[in-house]
């Protein structure tokens, strides 16, 4: 039988499926905003304190997760949810608005329709491609960590020195409370830091399980500007 090349009917319009006897493989299309989007997203919009939520609060980041849109393009979405600035919004805007109970319907329905009801068996065995997701996983070397957090380290490594990296001092302290870890298990990471530091020149190299998890994160932020590293970390606090 020839590999078959079909759209998919349970309202995930982004993903399309190969299927052969043997296998089906989901392949990441560019994103494609949907009109069923609008209802999960303008659902959280209405959820105290009514308004535009911060790019990564927690409730953004799972929708982001359920949709697997970045959590950037949401928040630019709920702008545009917040100006009715199309016709189309307007519309969904005067069903939906002032009638919660109707809203929550709609979205319940659309996430049956998601899989067909049962989203989790419909993709069992199937491989996504991910992107921003992934800071947002679980780390398979510490469960307790997720890139996310290590990216709030690496900021923080920038603003304290190796000696002030000790588990008395405040900032290291404040971290650890907001994300919810040991304190030493962030002196761990700004320790690893000090490996992947040019400037710092190490001789020797670590056999810690989570340098390559730092090494990654350094590769992404550790050789941009400080100032966008502390911007986007002030948002990822959002989440926690």
């Amino acid at each position: 039988m020839q590999p078959l090349l079909f759209k998919t009917y349970c309202h995930i319009p982004e993903f399309c499926y190969l299927c052969t006897p043997k296998y089906i493989r989901i392949m990441a299309k560019n994103t494609i905003w949907q009109d069923d989007y609008w209802l999960p997203l303008m659902q959280l919009y209405l959820r105290q304190p009514v308004g535009v939520k911060p790019t990564y609060s927690r409730d953004m980041v799972n929708l982001s997760l359920e949709l697997h849109i970045a959590p950037s393009t949401l928040a630019e979405h709920m702008k545009q949810l917040a100006t009715l600035n199309t016709p189309r919004i307007e519309r969904i805007w005067k069903t939906y608005s002032d009638n919660p109970r109707r809203l929550t319907r709609a979205v319940r329905l659309w996430r049956e329709m998601r899989g067909f009801g049962a989203e989790a068996s419909f993709y069992e065995g199937v491989g996504v491609s991910e992107s921003f997701e992934r800071d947002f996983r679980p780390l398979s070397q510490e469960p307790k960590l997720t890139p996310v957090i290590l990216i709030l380290v690496l900021n923080l490594y920038f603003q304290l020195t190796p000696l002030t990296m000790v588990p008395e001092t405040p900032e290291v302290i404040e971290l650890a409370r907001l994300v919810k870890v040991d304190v030493n298990l962030v002196v761990r990471l700004l320790q690893l830091y000090q490996y992947c530091d040019p400037y710092l020149n190490r001789k020797t190299s670590s056999s810690d399980a989570l340098l390559p998890a730092c090494q990654d994160v350094w590769h992404r932020f550790g050789n941009s500007d400080t100032e966008q590293l502390t911007a986007f970390a002030e948002e990822l606090k959002a989440y926690f």
